[in-house]
This record gives structure tokens, sequence and C-alpha cells, in this order.
């Protein structure tokens, strides 16, 4: 696609869907954030979890919540910049997909994936979507419909 093109705003609909996917998913994780960074060994442990998983989870250090900030809150921002078209949401979106692989890394290693059924899958989900939406930027901006 030419500039001309990106100047009349055509838009394939294909980055319009994944933009708008992104955004929605986006926003469930920020709702994901808040519930991280409130929670306490007790509303975890009403939720289910186990004292020591709970105690795990309520202890995981500070960096791991600026991690799954940057996730989440950079994928809703990327994907709206995504949807916008705008170049910078390459930048942005790779960012998130870093803040969501330190993420994975972080639970690994300090046992959250053996402390908590479900867990592993669920951020591989995560990473496999921000690596998605990553690409999808890429590609973009490959085929000039970024400016």
């Amino acid at each position: 696609m030419n500039q001309s093109a990106i100047e009349r705003g055509k838009a394939p609909a294909w980055l319009l869907i994944v933009a708008s996917l992104g955004v929605a998913w986006n926003a469930f994780g920020i709702v994901q954030l808040a519930d991280f960074v409130t929670q306490t060994n007790e509303s975890l442990m009403m939720k289910g979890m186990s004292a020591p998983a709970a105690d795990l989870y309520y202890g995981l250090p500070l960096w791991m919540k600026l991690a799954f900030a940057l996730g989440s809150i950079g994928g809703l921002i990327g994907s709206v910049l995504l949807g916008l078209r705008r170049a910078a949401a390459v930048t942005v979106l790779a960012a998130s997909l870093a803040g969501y692989v330190a993420l994975f890394e972080g639970d690994y290693v300090y046992g959250v994936f053996e402390a908590i059924d479900g867990q592993m899958a669920i951020l591989i989900v995560v990473v496999v979507i921000a690596l998605g939406l990553s690409g999808a930027s890429i590609v973009a901006r490959q085929h000039a419909l970024l400016a």
C-alpha cells in the first residue's frame, strides 16, 4: 500500500479486527492487573488458593507487577496505536511482549507454575497473543499500513 492510501484512511479489515481484539484482550488484562496489585493473602484464599500458594503469589516481587503492567498497559496502548495505524505500535507492542515474557520467566523462577494449576497454560496463551499482536504490527509496517 502506498502513502496516499494511508492518507485516505483505508485500513484492511484484518488490521482493524486484530487491533480491536487486541484492545478488548488487553482491557481484560488491565482488569487482571488491578486484581493482581490489590490482592491480599485472604482474597487469594477466598478465590480457592491454598495458604502456601497464596503466600507465594502475594509475595512476588515488585518487578513482576511492573512486568505485568508493561505487558497489559503496553498491549492496550499498542493495540490502539495499531488501530490508528501509527508506526509506534511496533515498538509499544514489542515492549508489551517483553513484559509478558519477563512475567513468564518470573513465574517459572519463583515456582508459580508448580503452585497454581493452570498458570502456565494461561501465561502461554498471553505470550502467544502478545507475540501475535507484535507480529501483526510488524506485518502492517512491512506493508506500509502504518504511518
